[in-house]
């Protein structure tokens, strides 16, 4: 088959659009439940891990921009989910710590990695295969279109 006449539905690019569109909607209720949005999710999942973590160090970590997350965080501080406080050290670097909301707000998300696991009907060994495929992809794309 030649390029040309891949069909739509045989675009891997597509499918993981359509991958990512579908898990997006799995997601709406569970984050509604918990009051937040998925982007939210993200920084409280590099807390929870973390436990407190700069601006930037978070932007790399979500691979988002300043202009993206500093409202993201903004709203986040506002739902009393986060704090924000400059080092005294240096004050151009702004840490991100949970406050007591964002840190029960953990037990409660930890429905969410099972709910998908149904959802995806797919045992943790195949998951946990695909990510890393997914991630191979993800690593191999960034670096071609760094170097182009």
């Amino acid at each position: 088959m030649r390029l040309q006449e891949v069909k739509l539905k045989d675009h891997l690019c597509f499918s993981l659009y359509s991958c990512s569109r579908a898990i997006s909607r799995m997601y709406r209720p569970l984050m509604e439940k918990l009051g937040i949005t998925y982007p939210q999710y993200l920084v409280l999942m590099v807390l929870w891990e973390q436990g407190e973590s700069s601006v930037k160090e978070l932007g790399e970590s979500l691979d988002l921009d300043t202009g993206t997350l500093t409202p993201l965080l903004k709203r986040m501080e506002a739902n009393e989910l986060i704090k924000r406080e400059r080092l005294k050290q240096d004050e151009r670097v702004v840490m991100i710590k949970l406050t007591d909301k964002g840190e029960a707000l953990k037990q409660d998300a930890m429905c969410i990695p099972e709910s998908f696991l149904s959802a995806s009907a797919m045992d943790m060994n195949q998951l946990q295969q695909l990510n890393e495929t997914i991630k191979k992809l993800s690593e191999q794309v960034n670096h071609y279109s760094s170097t182009n």
